[in-house]
């Protein structure tokens, strides 16, 4: 088994100011970058030096920032759709998508080698099964469990400080995943994405989905996040008090304030307002945050925005 850093204790929970993350990495490969993606797949570039390259470039103005912010970094890999259905569609077998898990790994781990005077968590990122847009593709917890356990043990296996579910559409996804990763003694954390009335996509609360996955996982889950929406979406939300907003201590917001409808069928990238997003994040009611990063539309300018406003309120 490779070494694996922190898994005992997660740095970023005993930090005195949160540790960031990137932003859109598909959305910045693809309007930026001009590179395709076929089903948003950022993983299938590990397959050959150019497209690592590229990933490598695509990181470092986030290792860049963490330095000059004298933070740490959480480090994504990039298998956000190295899932089993994913991968069938791209036309990897099982074997195919265990190497492409292990190769994500890998380069974080390198990224991480390189730049020892930033700390830095290899994160394993697993994605939904369905489309986080569209919680069409519901499993029950059993179902998820047996869905995601191999991706899971394949990041423990390859020294994965932990894993982060993304943009989770239902609470009995997620809970399938924290039982696989704590089988396995991997801290996880869990992040859903909300609707623009600050609902998960399938209607429930954000409230009641956190107190579902805790319940049914012992509080096995490291810390939650909100991801992939804009702060006008949910901030309303978190003016309710209670123990679920203090399980809450990572947002990766968008950089538009659309609906995922209007973003599934834009043709041109909504990049929103930098600086805007930075002062949104600085009014949401949250205490105890210990990552912040972007998501659809953002990159490397986003994220200082927000990590220069929220150290500043």
């Amino acid at each position: 088994m490779a070494t694996m850093h922190h898994r005992e204790r997660l740095p970023q929970l005993d930090a005195d100011r949160p540790f960031i993350a990137d932003g859109g990495l598909e959305t910045t490969l693809i309007f930026h970058r001009g590179i395709d993606l076929p089903h948003f797949a950022a993983f299938d570039l590990l397959r050959s030096d150019a497209g690592r390259q590229e990933l490598r470039g695509y990181f470092e103005p986030y290792i860049e920032l963490a330095r000059e912010r004298e933070t740490g970094i959480v480090l994504d890999t990039t298998t956000w759709r190295a899932s089993p259905d994913w991968g069938t569609r791209l036309g990897y077998y099982p074997e195919d998508l265990d190497d492409a898990n292990r190769a994500a790994v890998a380069l974080a781990q390198e990224i991480r080698d390189e730049n020892e005077r930033t700390p830095i968590v290899v994160n394993g990122v697993v994605g939904p099964r369905g489309d986080g847009y569209d919680p069409a593709e519901l499993m029950s917890v059993e179902q998820a469990e047996a869905y995601h356990a191999r991706q899971v043990a394949t990041f423990a296996d390859a020294g994965a400080d932990m894993v982060s579910a993304i943009t989770m559409t239902h609470p009995e996804e997620a809970i399938g995943i924290v039982r696989a990763a704590a089988d396995l003694g991997v801290p996880v954390a869990i992040s859903f994405t909300v609707e623009t009335d600050g609902r998960l996509p399938t209607g429930e609360t954000l409230p009641s989905a956190i107190e579902q996955v805790d319940s049914e996982s012992s509080e096995a889950v490291a810390y939650f996040m909100v991801n992939c929406a804009h702060p006008t979406h949910f901030a309303h939300v978190l003016d309710d008090d209670g123990a679920w907003r203090d399980r809450i201590r990572g947002v990766r917001a968008n950089a538009s304030a659309r609906s995922h409808a209007e973003l599934d069928e834009a043709e041109e990238l909504d990049e929103g307002d930098p600086q805007d997003l930075g002062a949104r994040h600085r009014d949401l009611q949250l205490q105890n945050v210990v990552v912040l990063g972007g998501c659809c539309g953002t990159d490397h300018r986003h994220v200082a925005q927000i990590s220069d406003a929220w150290n500043g309120r």
